[in-house]
Order: C-alpha cells, then structure tokens, then sequence
C-alpha cells in the first residue's frame, strides 16, 4: 500500500496533493543523531511542498548562525501589498472552502504579525508545482502578515524525513532561504536529491542523505561538516519533534497545506485551485485582521 500510495503522489500528472493515509509512514526510522541526541518523534501529518523562511522552535540551544556574508546574500523583501478591508460576501464557506482550527494552535513563529504558513516537503511534486505560486502569495500579502514554513515528514519511503531535517538545519544556519529554489530543482531537475528510480522508488540503502543535501547547501555558503553536525544536534531533534507536532495539531491531511495564524487551514484542492488559493489566504487574512 506504501509503494502504491508513492507512485500515485509521485506523479505530477494526475495529482494535486498527496494525502498521509497511512499511520505507519510516521515510523519509519529517522537519520541517525549523534549519541547525546534525544531521538525525534515521528507523529502523523501531511503530504506534498514550498519554499522557507525563518521559523521558531522551541528547541534549547540555537546552532550558530549565518555568517555575515551569508546573511547579506539574502534576497531583498519585496514591498509589502497594501492592507484589504475584510469583506463577507458568501465567496469563502467555512467547512467547505477552509477549516477553523478550534481551539486555535500555535503559531510556527514567534512574530506577533499575522502568520502565514505553508506545510511542504521538497519532495512533494504538489509543493513543487505549488512553488511559484507561493512566492506570488509571500509577495501579495500585506505589511501586518509574514510568511513562514513548516516541513512535512509523513512520506519516509520518499525520504521526506530527511528532506525535513536538512530544511531545519539549514534555516538554523541561515542559507534555507538563498538555496530554497536549489533544492526543489536538486529533487526534481537534476534529480541529485530524487528517491525516484523511473516509474518507482529507490531501496532505502540509496535514498539521499544528508551529506547528498549538505553539498547543495553548500553552495550558499553552509559548511558541510559544520552542517552535518548541526543536523544531528539536539536542537534539530527538538524542532523535527515540534515540526512533527505541529503537523498533528494542524491536523494536516495533505500537502501544500496552508494555515493562517494557527486557526484557519485550507489547501489548494479545497480552494478550487492555486489562484484561488491565494485570493481566499489573502481573505482569511483581512478576516483576521478585523477580528472576525
């Protein structure tokens, strides 16, 4: 049922999402963390992917950040889209269109700006297709909201796991940003970080590792011993954890998922589409703002 489900999600012709069905994904073991790592837990989520950006844990110690010049490679914000008035006129239902978290969750971050979150995995071929349309959205938004992103681990016979991890360590470094469009094209253009093997998967002895992601990252500026230290720490244990529960609490079923501000989740299958999907964020939002 596992390979049935991969081919299906793997196939960017048929599908817009893919679904986590099966609760025994989230056992599948994890990279191995170095011996004073506490191991990471593995709850159920959600299934397919998009870019990052800076994301909080609760996690006891902080990895060294980015160095000066990593910082400085980041790309410039566009200018935040003025602030749309909230306006009910029976387009959005709720329970149809998008689910109101009740009660509301944590946000992902810790801005006190309306939060933005896309559930995603640089595996997920729905997240890679979904990818040009979520900058569109990151840039659409207005100055009282902020994007962030929350990796989905639920597909480990697609290394999701592993994917997870490395977008973890790497924002901890300061490079997820500048190597956000890298790594969806080493999955899915040079295939450098695929667990594809023509019309199925790779055995898991030659899924990609971390080391495979450490060299794209590499390319940002990220040192790979340094990386591959931090990706077994503690502190990455503990946001892979909260990730993971994260998922649970949002009650993601696929991927992209979106959830705003921790009470509102929706997908571009219940929106009726990508472009729909921006226009009914960009709603919720407003309704946020108001109150409402």
């Amino acid at each position: 049922m596992l390979k049935r489900l991969s081919f299906l999600c793997a196939s960017l012709l048929v599908l817009a999402a893919c679904s986590n069905n099966n609760d025994s994904a989230n056992t599948a073991p994890q990279p191995t963390p170095a011996s004073t790592a506490a191991p990471a837990a593995q709850p159920s989520a959600a299934s397919t992917a998009s870019a990052p950006a800076a994301a909080a844990s609760t996690a006891p110690a902080t990895p060294a950040p980015a160095s000066s010049s990593q910082q400085a490679a980041a790309p410039t914000p566009a200018p935040a889209a003025p602030a749309t008035p909230f306006v009910d006129n029976g387009k959005w239902v709720e329970g149809k269109h998008y689910v109101r978290l009740e009660p509301a969750q944590s946000k992902v971050s810790n801005t006190d700006k309306i939060e933005v979150v896309e559930v995603f995995s640089y595996g997920c071929p729905a997240c890679n297709q979904f990818h040009p349309t979520m900058n569109k959205l990151a840039q659409e938004l207005p100055a009282n909201a902020v994007v962030a992103y929350l990796p989905a681990s639920f597909m480990p016979q697609e290394n999701w796991p592993m994917l997870q991890r490395a977008f973890l360590t790497a924002q901890a470094l300061g490079v997820a940003d500048q190597a956000n469009d890298a790594m969806y094209d080493a999955v899915w253009k040079t295939q450098e970080l695929t667990a594809m093997k023509g019309a199925g998967l790779k055995p898991v002895s030659a899924l990609p590792t971390l080391e495979d992601a450490s060299k794209v990252y590499a390319k940002f500026g990220a040192n790979p011993q340094e990386f591959l230290a931090v990706a077994n720490s503690f502190a990455i244990n503990t946001k892979v954890k909260r990730s993971d529960d994260l998922l649970k609490a949002y009650g993601v079923e696929e991927t992209p998922t979106i959830v705003v501000d921790g009470k509102y989740r929706l997908t571009p299958r219940s929106a009726g589409g990508n472009e729909q999907a921006v226009e009914l964020t960009k709603w919720l939002v407003s309704k946020e703002a108001a109150g409402n």
